[in-house]
Formats: C-alpha cells, sequence, structure tokens
C-alpha cells in the first residue's frame, strides 16, 4: 500500500475501534471481578454453540450462527458459576474446566459437520477485518461496522443504566444484596453480554483480538487510576489506541523496517494494546515498577538527609565540636558509605544546609544555621520519642534508641506536639538535652 487511503484504511479502523470499545467496557468489570479468563472461556466455548446451529438450521446464515453462540457463551457462564459453587473450587478452576470440555465437543461437532462446512483456522484467530472495506463498495455501512457498534451501544447503555448497581455488585456482591440490588441477576446479565460482545467481534477481529481487548485495556487502565468511572475512560482510550495504532503498525510498521509485506491488524492491535500494558507496568505513577523504585529511592535518599543532619547535630553538641569539625570520611562511615548517603550529603550540601570546611588532610563536614535549625528539630523527634517511650513502656534504655531512629523520620509537627505535651522534661532518659520547640521546621519524607 502506497499511502492511507480512507476508503479502505478508514472502515478498518472503525471497525477496529468499535470491537476494542465494546470489549474494553464490559473488560473493566471482568477485571475487577478477578474474571479475566472469562472472556478466554467464552471465545473457546462459543465453538460448540456454532457447530449445534449449523447442525439443526443446516445453514451457515447469520441468524442462527448468532443464537447458537450466544447460547453456548451463556451455558458457559452458567456452569462455571455451579461448578465453582457446588464444586467449591476456584472460578479460575471452574472456568477452565468447563472452556475445555465445551471446546472438545465443539471440536467434535465440528468434525462431524467437517464435509459440509468450511473452517479456516485464520479467520477463526484473527478474523476478518481485512476485508470490511470490501462490503462498503456500493456506499453502504458494512454489516461488521453496523453489529459492532449496536453491541457498543448496548453495552454502553448497559453501563449507564446500572452503573451503581454494577459497581456495588462488583466490589461487594453480599452488600450489593442487602441493599436490594440482584447482584446475581447483575451478574448473568454481564455475562451475556459479554459473550453478545464476544460473538459479534468473532467474524471481523477473530479470537486473539477479543480476547485482548476485553483485558489488557482493562488492566493497563486499573494500574493508570483506581476510580471506576476513571478506569473505564481510560480504558476506553487506550482501546482507541491500540486499534488505530495496531492498524498503522500492520500496515506501514513492515515498510519502515523494510520488510515487504503487511501484517495482520487484529494481530497487530492485540500487540499495541500489550506494549501500551507493558508501558502502564513500567511506568504508572502509583504501581509503575520503574515509579516504585523512584520513590523508594527518593525515600531513602530523604532519610539518609536527615540521619546526616541528625549526626552533625549530635557531633555539634560534644565538646570537641568547638575545635574541629567531623571529617566527611567519619560521617559517610556512621551513616553508610552508599551512593545513596553520598547523593545525600550532595544534596544537602547544595541545599546550603551543610558546609564543607577544608582542613589539610581530609574535608570536615559541619552544619550551616539553616542545617542547625532543622537538624534540631529532628533530633527533637527522635529524643521526644524516646522519652515517651521510657515514659509508658517499661523498655531498657538501649532498647529506645533504635525505634527512635526509625520513627523520628515520619513524626509530624502535629505528633510533635502531642509528645511534647506527654513529656514534662527537658531531657531525654540518656540526659541529654531535647530541643527547644522553636526549632521544629524539619521537614518529612511521606508515611510508608
Amino acid at each position: 500500500m502506497t499511502g492511507w487511503q480512507w476508503s479502505i484504511d478508514g472502515w478498518i479502523v472503525l471497525t477496529g475501534v468499535l470491537s476494542a470499545c465494546s470489549c474494553a467496557l464490559l473488560g473493566n468489570y471482568l477485571v475487577l471481578r478477578r474474571m479475566s479468563l472469562m472472556g478466554d472461556a467464552i471465545s473457546h466455548a462459543v465453538l460448540p454453540g456454532l457447530a449445534v446451529a449449523f447442525l439443526v438450521a443446516d445453514s451457515r446464515a447469520p441468524l442462527p450462527m448468532f443464537l447458537g453462540a450466544v447460547a453456548a457463551g451463556a451455558l458457559t457462564t452458567v456452569l462455571t458459576e455451579a461448578v465453582a459453587r457446588f464444586g467449591k473450587v476456584e472460578h479460575g478452576a471452574a472456568m477452565g474446566v468447563i472452556f475445555s470440555i465445551l471446546f472438545a465437543v465443539g471440536l467434535i461437532l465440528i468434525r462431524r459437520a467437517a464435509d459440509h462446512v468450511d473452517l479456516d483456522p485464520g479467520c477463526v484467530l484473527y478474523g476478518n477485518i481485512a476485508q470490511v472495506p470490501f462490503d462498503a463498495i456500493d456506499g453502504s455501512v458494512p454489516p461488521a461496522v453496523r453489529n459492532l457498534l449496536v453491541v457498543l451501544a448496548l453495552n454502553a447503555l448497559f453501563v449507564a443504566l446500572f452503573y451503581k448497581e454494577l459497581k456495588i455488585s462488583t466490589f461487594d456482591p453480599n452488600l450489593a444484596t442487602t441493599v436490594g440490588i440482584p447482584a446475581s441477576l447483575m451478574h448473568y446479565a454481564l455475562m451475556i453480554l459479554v459473550s453478545l460482545t464476544t460473538v459479534a467481534n468473532f467474524e471481523s477481529v477473530g479470537s486473539i483480538l477479543v480476547i485482548a481487548m476485553l483485558i489488557v485495556p482493562a488492566v493497563a487502565a486499573h494500574l493508570l487510576t483506581d476510580g471506576l468511572a476513571r478506569m473505564i475512560l481510560v480504558s476506553l482510550l487506550l482501546a482507541v489506541a491500540s486499534a488505530v495504532a495496531g492498524h498503522v503498525a500492520a500496515t506501514f510498521g513492515p515498510g519502515w523496517i523494510g520488510v515487504p509485506y503487511v501484517t495482520n491488524t487484529s494481530a497487530m492491535i492485540a500487540v499495541v494494546s500489550g506494549a501500551l500494558l507493558v508501558a502502564a507496568i513500567l511506568f504508572s505513577p502509583r504501581h509503575g515498577v520503574i515509579s516504585a523504585a523512584w520513590h523508594r529511592a527518593a525515600l531513602s535518599i530523604s532519610i539518609a538527609r536527615e540521619d546526616i543532619l541528625g549526626l552533625l547535630h549530635r557531633w555539634h553538641e560534644r565538646p570537641a565540636a568547638a575545635t574541629r569539625t567531623l571529617a566527611r570520611r567519619d560521617l559517610l562511615a556512621a551513616v553508610g558509605d552508599t551512593w545513596i548517603s553520598r547523593w545525600a550529603l550532595r544534596r544537602l550540601i547544595r541545599a546550603a544546609d551543610v558546609e564543607l570546611v577544608p582542613p589539610p588532610i581530609d574535608a570536615g563536614v559541619r552544619l550551616t544555621a539553616r542545617g542547625l535549625a532543622k537538624a534540631a528539630g529532628l533530633v527533637r523527634a527522635h529524643r521526644l520519642w524516646e522519652t515517651y517511650l521510657a515514659r509508658h513502656f517499661p523498655l531498657p534504655l538501649d532498647h529506645l534508641h533504635h525505634s527512635a531512629e526509625r520513627v523520628e523520620h515520619y513524626l509530624t509537627p502535629q505528633l510533635r506536639a502531642a509528645l511534647s505535651d506527654d513529656v514534662t522534661t527537658r531531657v531525654d532518659p540518656s540526659g541529654k538535652e531535647i530541643p527547644p520547640e522553636a526549632a521544629d521546621t524539619v521537614s518529612h519524607p511521606p508515611a510508608p
């Protein structure tokens, strides 16, 4: 293909978008209900429904095939619930058992009808989305687009009308039943719509894209946001992005890398959605792997900065501080000579909380006036906590320091004020002075 052609590419992208959005809309509830396998189960279980419909109607007309597939999807849901409830097994195991059995039955039935029907495995896996534009040659809307538009509208209407009921029954079915919401009815209605959506998407995009779009955008959205409404919106945006980028990559991607053929659009949409999921896993602000590592490193550096401040304040209290400064190498050795402590020290120097004093051998480190105020507030929190523990708990003195050393980083000014009201002495259990409240200005990392 030499370039983008709206008469062809436009219909393919529209079909992909409608398919992806209709699946993603319901996929949010499957993910939150921990029933992600249900889409896979239904997509496999429709095979016996298609076979029975063909054997009964002796025709591949759309209506009987559609009804047979929907009936098979509904049967999968009912049997899965029955096995999970009466067999007392986990839903995932029940789904695996049911769809395996139904898929095997479907293969047997298809084998029986093999002389009368042709079954293209590639069409089952990837659908026939590339043929959609040819149904619009006469200017009409392709049947696949009409069907998917109806399914998307039906799913959107269902979610809009029963948003509250679906939300409560998804997160707490027992509460839903208690307040008069038929949780079981909501569940079966959702599963029937999942079956309907799976069947409607089966011919145009195949089973691979249906399974991917039911789950992947919802999982990625769940990593990116926690609110249900926002999760649904984000999943729809990811579904649209996957459909558009997937077709562009399938059509033009091979040419960009020098491969002389066009890949399958449905498969590439699934690949793009998987890439977006990987990106969400890595870079999600709250749950991403890289984001979590960054937050842990930032917290470690913040704690190391405060450890350095506290150590320098205690050195400042010693008589020797009047004649010499604490050597930089001794300071790092005391707090642990790691890249975190070195980076924390550089941050303190850059913030003018600490300054270097160059003696003949090794650079000395001392607090500035600003750093002394912050360090005093931190030491005050440490010694208030030690005094509080000594007053209310029969702990040996050598057990107080370690606890206070950890807690001091998370004592907010409000907690310090409460500790100060409880503590009546001006010295800690070791006889060291508790710095005055006016020095309590140190900032704190967020509590873990």
